[in-house]
């Protein structure tokens, strides 16, 4: 499928995606889940060395629009890439800016 071929609709969400991606925070977010990996928020804030609340808030926003998904197991919630895709996306930007 070519961008041609998109909707207005489907160029509005991956916007909002792409929009959601484009901050470091939630570049390094994305490298920490790339290879389907699966990682609660304690464990996020603490490999970012960034506060609890504000790690929840760049996932809130990824999972918002469309980037994350998350799966409540017990007491935590693991987030994971919505679409394997978007790690394509991630390793992209890591070659470019390299």
């Amino acid at each position: 499928m070519k961008i041609k071929d998109l909707s207005s609709e489907q160029l509005e969400r991956a916007a909002n995606m792409l929009k959601a991606i484009a901050h470091p925070m939630r570049i390094a977010i994305l490298n920490y889940l790339d290879n389907g990996k699966r990682l609660n928020v304690t464990e996020i804030h603490e490999l970012l060395n960034i506060e609890q609340s504000t790690t929840s808030h760049h996932l809130g926003i990824l999972k918002d629009k469309g980037v994350l998904s998350s799966q409540r197991k017990g007491k935590h919630t693991y987030y994971f890439m919505k679409h394997d895709n978007i790690a394509s996306i991630i390793e992209c930007v890591n070659k470019c800016s390299g």
